[in-house]
């Protein structure tokens, strides 16, 4: 199928939550590369298998984060690349498709958006903050997720759902926006997004919560925000229903 001339290779958990041959394409090169200059590391896409490594290193990949937009043609897509040492991630970066803007961060060394330091915003009151959110592809997820973005939603300034977790966690750590959160998305999403908005003097991590509303609670609910105003903000997702 095509949309837009992009082809639809594949879905994924539902009808809706598509592959392009783009991220077949861009996820063969990134590994080809890797493997080239990097034998020994391992190696965790999204859309490949697993490759184990023995140097302690391993390299995460989202070929397109944001795939649903890149197929529209919507800017908010990008490429997603970390590096995990000994299970920390120690380097990010995310580039936007549309215009090659890239976000960078080195543990202990800041974050960058184009090679120029970038920082989070002052924490407003919580009725005053912009959150950025998403949602999952599946009925049963989607319909507990706006159940609970519907009770978060008078408690704030406004919500934008943009399409890529990768992306949004960047904007929160350029000062973009005052938050994020969403429940489900997978280390190749979050993990270069999470160091940038860290090396940006935010932070990130992911805490309990359920996929819908009768499922078991578990560690999957990734949030991002300014340290100055984590805790007020973790206890407003809690009250929506976000977190167990």
């Amino acid at each position: 199928m095509q949309l837009g001339g992009i082809d639809v290779a594949d879905t994924k958990t539902s009808v809706v939550d598509v592959v392009t041959e783009a991220d077949r394409a861009v996820e063969t090169l990134i590994r080809e590369r890797i493997s080239a200059l990097r034998p020994d590391d391992a190696i965790l896409g999204e859309e490949g298998d697993d490759l184990p490594g023995t140097s302690g290193v391993r390299w995460i990949v989202d070929p397109i984060d944001g795939t649903v937009n890149y197929l529209y043609g919507l800017p908010d897509c990008a490429v997603s690349v970390a590096v995990e040492v000994d299970g920390e991630v120690v380097a990010g970066a995310v580039v936007t498709i549309p215009t090659g803007l890239e976000y960078a961060a080195a543990l202990g060394h800041g974050s960058t958006r184009d090679g120029q330091p970038i920082g989070v915003r002052r924490t407003p009151p919580l009725a005053e903050r912009l959150v950025l959110t998403g949602f999952g592809y599946q009925r049963a997820v989607r319909e507990h997720q706006a159940g609970c973005v519907a009770r978060l939603l008078p408690e704030v300034r406004d919500i934008r759902r943009m399409g890529s977790c990768a992306l949004d966690l960047c904007h929160v750590a350029e000062g973009s926006a005052d938050g994020y959160v969403e429940a489900g998305p997978q280390p190749w999403d979050h993990s270069a997004g999470g160091l940038v908005l860290r090396e940006a003097g935010g932070r990130f991590d992911l805490l309990d919560g359920k996929m819908t509303r009768d499922s078991p609670s578990q560690r999957n609910v990734v949030v991002g925000a300014p340290a100055d105003g984590w805790d007020t903000f973790v206890e407003a997702l809690g009250a929506a229903g976000f977190l167990a």
